[in-house]
């Protein structure tokens, strides 16, 4: 798989994950691509922690929403409200992900394991601006997905046990990669889905932990 084609194809196969009518949480970068993706007839309420409901597209320079100074996402990027859509305290909105309204979150990582402890934060000796919201998220959302690619510069990501200071504990229900599916059980990893375009023995050579394969493991491409 080209390198270019990969955030596109895990952004795809996450907006499968979601139903019309959502309540979801996109994490900086890559999962700000998953509405491009969403299957006909799905249209989501997008949760911003800065204090949005009902985030809009990104608009560029020149749109007369274009305002960089005072509507940004959790990145520090231009944001927009969509038609319904409003702004709300930090207090309601933090309510909202910690009373469960929120459907899905997700998430990219630094590291993921076998327990599904999420380490997406920090990197010790590095300037960092913080966790913000992502603490809550993953607690708080019914669903914790994370999706990444599935090695950094050849080196796993999946991990039997972080080693980065966590931003939450067994949070995670679901990893998905341009390799495959994972399902996060009580007993580790279980691939539900691989990308036809890597072996088997590829994925467990870039995955640093032990994973089980479902019976019904099935194309990531249908």
């Amino acid at each position: 798989m080209e390198k270019s084609e990969i955030k596109a194809f895990i952004a795809k196969r996450c907006a499968k994950e979601l139903k019309n009518g959502d309540v979801v949480n996109l994490g900086i970068g890559l999962p700000t691509m998953i509405p491009t993706y969403l299957p006909e007839g799905v249209e989501l309420i997008i949760h911003a922690e800065l204090g949005i409901v009902g985030a809009g597209a990104t608009p560029q320079p020149g749109d007369a929403n274009y305002d960089p100074y005072h509507v940004i996402d959790a990145g520090g990027g231009v944001a927009s409200v969509a038609y319904g859509g409003g702004f709300i305290d930090s207090a309601t909105n933090f309510g909202l992900i910690r009373g469960g309204h929120v459907d899905a979150c997700f998430l990219g990582a630094l590291e993921v394991d076998a327990q599904g402890n999420l380490a997406n934060w920090i990197i010790p000796g590095k300037k960092m601006p913080g966790m913000g919201g992502a603490m809550d998220l993953c607690v708080g959302a019914k669903n914790c997905i994370v999706c990444m690619e599935h090695t950094a510069k050849g080196n796993p990501k999946i991990l039997e046990k972080c080693r980065l200071p966590l931003t939450a504990s067994h949070c995670v229900n679901k990893i998905i990669t341009e390799m495959c599916v994972f399902e996060v059980d009580d007993e580790g990893l279980i691939m539900t889905e691989y990308n036809p375009e890597f072996t088997i023995d590829e994925i467990r050579a870039a995955t640093a932990a032990h994973f089980r394969i479902a019976v019904s493991l099935k194309s990531m491409l249908h």
